[in-house]
Formats: structure tokens, sequence, C-alpha cells
């Protein structure tokens, strides 16, 4: 694997772990695709730092379990700033 490409996962990890960042945040920041954020964090740094790996998968796990409460929230302020 490449160097930058192992360098680019573990800051994206670092950044998904001290902000509990959704994939789709870290790749605004970045300026990356959600795709290459997903492959990052999930196939490439379980190959280089196990560790990083099972802490940032809980990070996308939790972020995960709480999509469809933040997909309401982002609903009911969009239809409240039409009135």
């Amino acid at each position: 694997m490449k160097q930058h490409i192992v360098l680019r996962a573990i800051k994206l990890a670092d950044y998904i772990l001290e902000t509990k960042a959704t994939v789709r945040d870290a790749s605004k920041v970045f300026g990356v695709s959600k795709s290459t954020v997903h492959k990052d964090v999930t196939e490439r740094l379980k190959q280089i730092d196990r560790d990083k790996y099972l802490s940032v998968k809980k990070v996308l796990d939790f972020n995960l379990s709480e999509r469809h409460i933040r997909g309401g929230t982002a609903t009911k302020e969009k239809y409240a700033k039409k009135r």
C-alpha cells in the first residue's frame, strides 16, 4: 500500500475518533469521497492498525444507529424554516 494512502487512513481515523464525525463529515473536511473515507477506515485501517480500526468501528456503528434520528431532525428543521 502506498505511503500517502496509509497516512490518509490514519489521519481520517484520528479525526473520526477525536470529533466522533460521520463518514460524510470526514469526507468534507479531507476533500475525498465518502466511499474513499469508508474504504480507508474499514478495510485499509484494519490492515494498518487493528486497535485503531476497532475504535473507529465503534464510532461508525454508533453513528449508524443514530442515522434515522438525525434524518428526522434534519427534515423537521427543513420544514420549520419554510414556515
